[in-house]
Order: C-alpha cells, then structure tokens, then sequence
C-alpha cells in the first residue's frame, strides 16, 4: 500500500458507490446461473460465500478510502487488514471459476467422445455406503444426457466467462505464485503491492506480461465482472477471447 494514491476520485465525487447501493445478492445471483453451478449445492454454497464476503470486504473499502482522505495518509493497520482480506477473496473467487470450468470442460469432453454414459455407470457404483457428492454430480450427468442441448448451454457459459477468468487467473497467479500469467519460472514485478484505488476504495494490483505494465486490476473489478454474468446474451466472440488471449501474453520474448 502507498500513501501516495490520488484521491481526487471520479466525476461522481471522491467516493464510489456506497456498499448499500449493491445488490448483495446480485453476485450470488450470477455464479448460480451458470449452468451446473446452481444446482450443485456445494458450488452453490461457494457462491454464497463469496457474496457474504464480497459485502464485507467491499465495507472495508469504503472505509479504507474514508479514512484515507480525511487522514491525508495510508490507514495503515486498516489497509494491511484489507488487503489480507482482498487476496483471500481473489484466491476464493479463482477456486470457484477454476472447479466449475473444469468440471463444464469435463462434461463437454465427455459428451464428444460419447463417455456420459460410462462416467455416470462409475458415479452410481454401489460402494456400500451413501456418498452425497458422487450422487449430485451422478444428477449432472445424467441431466445432460437427458437434455442434450445443456452441452450448448455449457459451451456458451465457458465462453462469456473465458475473459473474466483470465484476468483472475492472471491475477492470481501474481498474487500466490508470485510468476506472470503463461510464463513458468518467471518472477511477478511487485506480487501483492496494492494502491487504494482513489473511487472505490479496492487496492489495485499490477497486470504485468513480463515486459509491460498492462494496467491495473482490483477485487472490485472482479466482483463487478462476476455479477455482469447475469446478462446471459454478452457472449464475447472467439476473435474477441484469441485476441485478448494474445495481448495478456504479450510479445515473444526474443533471446538476447
């Protein structure tokens, strides 16, 4: 954190939205209308989770930005609190997006090599004893060999949630392996140094590709990203994910 940061603030005034003008359940909201998500209780209580956080945290920023401005200094025990808080939360939000990608790729993979219907032969395997997990994700199997058309419904969410993803796991990559996003064995250029961002009180991260600052990136940002999913019909195009992917790897490094 820095005692530099620029409090001037937006148009709107030195402060952002008050934490009361969001809808607390608008994120929640979001990730259980991602196909297999909401209906996975587990998933589902994930996504609560970081809702509830998301509430409280988004409280600390607010507060955080306040005292910053009356102060005229970085609060430093109440910002050192924040940012604990903030990576937490972005590992959190990362787990959630990564588990339920990976099981959507999953059932995609399967329904194109015709294996539903022996993954769901291994999930209702009597083993003895009452398994609750293997019984619900044995429902979202067979919901969609039920329901072909779910595979199309799966297809579009990975796709809208694609750009979102890469940020986060770019971010967190940062932020818990302390490497740039796709470059194994690098070294991040300030992994969890965060400004107070001088609208909404969120601490900013650098997106760096290894050579270039690419701007920054706040816990905000992704809580706003997450509950935009709510729009189902903004689906970027494939040209829009190959070209964003690009531009996050940035240039080919070139041997010296």
């Amino acid at each position: 954190m820095s005692d530099r940061d620029d409090t001037k603030g937006s148009d709107d005034g030195p402060l952002g939205a008050a934490p009361t003008a969001i809808d607390p359940a608008a994120l929640n909201r979001a990730l259980c209308s991602l196909t297999l998500l909401g209906d996975d209780p587990f998933l589902r209580m994930q996504a609560f989770n970081l809702a509830a956080v998301d509430a409280f945290i988004t409280g600390l920023e607010h507060q955080v930005l306040a005292m910053l401005i009356t102060e005229e200094r970085t609060p430093l025990p109440e910002a050192s609190f924040l940012s604990a808080q903030s990576q937490m939360w972005i590992f959190a939000a990362y787990e959630l997006m990564r588990t339920w990608r990976q099981r959507t790729s999953d059932m995609v993979k399967w329904h194109e090599s015709s294996g539903l219907q022996a993954k769901l032969a291994a999930l209702e395997k009597k083993e003895g004893y009452q398994h609750f997990g293997r019984q619900y994700r044995a429902a979202q199997v067979r919901a969609v060999i039920d329901n072909p058309h779910l595979i199309e419904k799966i297809r579009l969410d990975l796709k809208r949630t694609r750009i979102l993803f890469i940020r986060l796991e770019a971010i967190r990559i940062s932020l818990a392996k302390h490497e740039v996003w796709k470059k194994g064995k690098s070294v991040a250029l300030s992994p969890g140094y965060g400004r107070i961002n001088s609208w909404c009180g969120a601490l900013d991260y650098e997106l760096e590709n290894g050579q270039y600052s690419m701007g920054t990136i706040n816990r905000r940002d992704i809580a706003d990203e997450i509950r935009a999913l709510a729009d189902a019909s903004a689906i970027p195009s494939d040209e829009d994910i190959s070209s964003f992917e690009e531009y996050m790897r940035g240039p080919v490094e070139r041997p010296i």
